[in-house]
């Protein structure tokens, strides 16, 4: 898995404009005691159901390749001249 730039920000974009696109769908927002690492896990599979990802294998789903997955996603959906992408 190749690191990208600037891939925790982005991460943390994700999970803003994640949670906004749930809420709008009509799920639940996040409660203030869910951890990060929670809200990532939730966020993929709301991403994954939604169709909007690729599924990982099963052997690799683990946390840092959820985040992986959400900092693409982001990446993509942000336009070409965004600060996070330069």
């Amino acid at each position: 898995m190749k690191k990208i730039k600037n891939e925790a920000a982005l991460v943390k974009k994700a999970v803003e404009v994640g949670e906004r696109l749930a809420a709008n769908l009509g799920y639940n927002k996040f409660s203030g005691t869910d951890s990060a690492n929670q809200k990532i896990e939730s966020l993929y599979r709301f991403l994954v159901h939604h169709k909007m990802v690729q599924p990982l294998a099963s052997d690799q789903e683990d946390l840092l390749s959820m985040k992986h997955k959400l900092a693409l996603w982001i990446s993509k959906k942000l336009p070409a001249e965004h600060p996070l992408l330069k």
